[in-house]
């Protein structure tokens, strides 16, 4: 059976801009990697060769259904130094993930939640690549209260990283809460540092 060439010209037209949207999410993941390379207040110098990151994967980037949650009484979140810091709930995120459905908490710093920094947010977790291939307290992924819409939000987990407590010693770094945990390896992301730290 043949084709018309109106329907040849609509599959072309939708395969080309689903290449070109491929293309430019990964190009602007690239780019973010390298301004975070560059940017980065620990790593120095020649060290910042050995960063290491799994390739990218755009199915590791999810669209997720969010839940607000009103959390005026806060809790103290543990850190790499055995201090604590003060954090409120801000939601929750679900959603499915190599056909594995996950919910995750996002939280949001007391001490930047009166300030110029209030939108704020971060969801630091733990998988099973934790301790293996990623750090062993677990990465953050840093996000915005502008980022949510409609109870929607993109959680993009190639844009995992690893705190500063990785490199050197001295950083009161939290520590993902046990209720972060997702049950599967994440392999997206920043990987363990290639380089010396404590």
């Amino acid at each position: 059976m043949k084709t018309a060439p109106l329907v040849i010209a609509f599959i072309i037209v939708c395969c080309s801009a689903t290449s070109y949207s491929q293309a430019n999410y990964l190009k602007q993941v690239r780019a973010f990697r390298a301004d975070y390379i560059m940017r980065h207040e620990v790593v120095k110098g020649k060290d910042k060769s050995l960063f290491r990151f799994f390739p990218l994967d755009s199915t590791y980037r999810v669209s997720a259904s969010f839940e607000k949650i009103t959390d005026t009484i806060g809790f103290s979140m543990k850190t790499s130094a055995g201090t604590t810091q003060d954090y409120f709930k801000y939601g929750k995120v679900s959603f499915a993930l190599r056909d594995t459905v996950l919910e995750l908490f996002i939280y949001q710093s007391k001490k930047l939640r009166y300030t110029t920094y209030k939108d704020y947010l971060f969801i630091p977790f733990t998988d099973n690549t934790t301790g293996d291939l990623t750090y062993a307290a677990g990465r953050y992924i840093d996000l915005l209260i502008t980022d949510i819409k409609n109870n929607r939000l993109t959680v993009d987990f190639n844009k995992a990283y690893n705190p500063y407590c990785a490199y050197a010693p001295g950083y009161h770094c939290p520590l993902p809460p046990r209720e972060n945990f997702a049950p599967m390896a994440i392999k997206a992301g920043e990987k363990t540092f290639a380089g010396k730290n404590h």
